[in-house]
């Protein structure tokens, strides 16, 4: 049976700059309909890879795939109209229109304009499609430029920083449509600090430091490989006169306990033992706690 190859592949991929080696024998694989997260610290990668992706920079070891192609091959340029991309700072012509921009952007991949107008209505700003880029606000340009990396229903989406000066409102209407398009089939690899907010987003998360990958997995592995205390509160309809082994009192009719994330599970257990037992929370370590973990872990 014939197995397809993932929309990106990158195997034990390295690049240098003199003496500096931005990406050190990197591999990862992205599949369709899947959102990965990179993260990392200025200096840690992650714009480097994404030029790798894109094929502007080459790598001194490894291979980079993308749609099957050699990134940055004369056979990989034939595929770039399904490719989208964002990048970290928006630099787009103040003196065009928003209408005028996304034709512009339209013609260099080569596709027609005709559904410009529901993708500028997608992305929210139709009502300044005939203003001026150069009266937009910080948003608002931010918000044109995703609508170009929309251009033509990529099947790789690559997004650096792509939350930059949206108000919150816009970050849901951002994160709606970066899951349209992963359920649609899209592998999209998104670049950001703004990890809290992402939570709910990701099917893996890599994290870069000094040009390795020093994590990947989905939100659960993550927290498996870190082990960071999980805290289970329970709220009581009585206050309790004896406590069970292991928790403690944090108010009158509220307890806690702290466990590894492997005893999870047999804590919840005995918690639904415990009487008079009115709700049940569970703190977890987010994506900003296991980030700064892992980074401490191999400093080290």
């Amino acid at each position: 049976m014939t197995m397809t190859a993932p929309p990106i592949e990158l195997r034990s991929v390295t690049k240098r700059y003199g003496p500096l080696r931005a990406v050190d024998a990197i591999s990862l694989h992205i599949e369709p309909g899947e959102c990965v997260i990179l993260a990392g610290h200025n200096g840690a990668g992650k714009s480097t890879l994404i030029k790798l992706i894109l094929g502007l920079i080459r790598p001194e070891a490894g291979s980079v795939r993308v749609l099957g192609e050699l990134a940055g091959s004369s056979a990989a340029a034939r595929s770039r109209r399904q490719i989208g991309y964002l990048p970290e700072t928006v630099a787009l012509h103040p003196s065009l229109t928003g209408a005028e921009t996304l034709a512009f952007y339209a013609r260099l991949k080569g596709l027609p304009t005709t559904g410009n107008a529901a993708l500028l209505s997608r992305v929210g700003i139709a009502e300044a499609a005939k203003r001026r880029v150069g009266g937009y606000s910080k948003g608002m340009r931010q918000r044109l430029a995703l609508a170009q990396a929309l251009l033509g229903t990529p099947k790789v989406l690559l997004l650096d920083e792509p939350t930059t000066g949206l108000d919150p409102a816009s970050r849901l209407l951002f994160y709606d449509i970066v899951r349209e398009l992963r359920d649609a089939g899209c592998a999209i690899l998104l670049s950001t600090h703004a990890l809290a907010e992402l939570e709910g987003q990701a099917d893996r998360v890599v994290v870069l430091q000094k040009g390795c990958k020093i994590a990947d997995g989905t939100l659960g592995d993550l927290r498996r490989d870190a082990n960071l205390p999980v805290r289970i509160r329970l709220s009581l309809d009585t206050e309790p006169i004896t406590l069970p082994a292991g928790w403690q009192r944090i108010g009158a009719r509220r307890i806690e306990l702290s466990c590894a994330e492997a005893d999870k599970l047999h804590q919840l257990r005995q918690a639904h033992t415990i009487d008079h037992v009115c709700d049940i929370e569970i703190d977890q370590p987010g994506l900003d706690e296991m980030y700064a973990h892992f980074l401490q872990r191999e400093d080290a």
